[in-house]
């Protein structure tokens, strides 16, 4: 449904985008997930035909975003970060206004305004002028009119951003059920929302694509592997090299604070053989435990190794992020 080739976009010496090549099939959520910054909303808006890329290529069932952007936004329902809505009006006045926009009239736009009124919510504020509207139910309303005219493909940007918890649940649920019979793009820096709504993830990192594919793919592409922690009652010198000659042990690091290391596994039953070798020597040990590495560890080690940086658990964006510093 989607096929992006080479895409860039650039303000003079700055690249927004740069070399970015993916695509989503029909009746899959893509995940787009990177911090601020990334590309993510770039991204979205030359597939929207919003922005005309500097270089590169996409179609949008089949459509050329460029030579027929018409055609292509008829297949699409867009909600961008910034709500388009029109404050003034009514609920109900601002799905009339976008079905007539879209082309609808009749029985159709009426049958239209009731199915999104229902599946997102918004019947209770029908009659409400959008200013006087919840954060949620505005969010729920612009979902409304991106949805009224039955889209085969829908891109959501920040879907879930500044939501209470019962509504990013509600939120999800919705894009899982639009999933069913279209195509969802949805950008995101949280992980947990990427790795739960996502058939597929494209991972974003200063303005280019570092990794791509479904949640397994990535740990393989990243190369991410079991590490065990080794807790120390006292100090012991000479732990570490002894640690680095066992059979299965890769880099061995000290943990923050002094009082354990930190050892990669490369091959099975390195716990074991540890445990074998502190016996062995008298150690006391506080603390041995193989710890596989987590979805954040994961999207750290690819947005990193570009140069960029990702939130792990925030529920909403932060105004003014500060970067992580690197993975252990």
């Amino acid at each position: 449904m989607i096929e992006a080739t080479g895409l860039c976009m650039r303000y003079g010496s700055f690249a927004a985008l740069e070399d970015a090549s993916f695509e989503a099939r029909a009746g899959e959520v893509v995940g787009l997930l990177g911090p601020n910054g990334a590309g993510k909303t770039t991204t979205m808006r030359i597939l929207t035909t919003y922005l005309v890329p500097t270089a590169g290529r996409a179609t949008v069932a089949g459509f050329d975003i460029v030579s027929q952007p018409l055609e292509a936004r008829r297949r699409i329902g867009y909600l961008p970060e910034q709500l388009p809505l029109y404050t003034a009006l009514e609920v109900q006045e601002c799905l009339h206004f976008v079905g007539r926009a879209r082309g609808l009239a009749g029985a159709k736009l009426r049958d239209r305004i009731e199915w999104v009124a229902e599946t997102c919510g918004i019947a209770a504020v029908f009659h409400k002028p959008v200013l006087q509207l919840s954060k949620g139910f505005k969010q729920r309303t612009a979902l409304a009119q991106a949805l009224l005219h039955d889209p085969e493909i829908v891109i959501l940007d920040e879907p879930t951003s500044g939501l209470d918890p019962h509504q990013i649940v509600e939120i999800r649920a919705l894009v899982r059920e639009l999933a069913k019979t279209k195509t969802v793009i949805l950008s995101t820096h949280i992980l947990q929302e990427a790795s739960a709504l996502a058939d597929r993830l494209i991972v974003m990192s200063a303005g280019r694509v570092v990794a791509k594919g479904t949640v397994p793919e990535l740990f393989r592409h990243a190369e991410m592997r079991t590490h065990v922690r080794v807790g120390f009652a006292t100090a012991v010198a000479g732990a570490g090299d002894a640690l680095a000659g066992l059979t299965g042990a890769g880099k061995v690091t000290i943990v923050p604070g002094g009082a354990a290391l930190d050892v990669v596994q490369t091959a099975e039953g390195l716990a074991a053989r540890i445990g074998a070798l502190a016996a062995s020597r008298g150690w006391v040990l506080t603390e041995l435990a193989p710890r596989e590495p987590s979805i954040e560890d994961l999207f750290l080690a690819l947005t990193q190794r570009s140069g960029g940086h990702i939130h792990a658990q925030p529920t909403a964006p932060a105004a003014d992020p500060t970067p992580t510093g690197a993975a252990a």
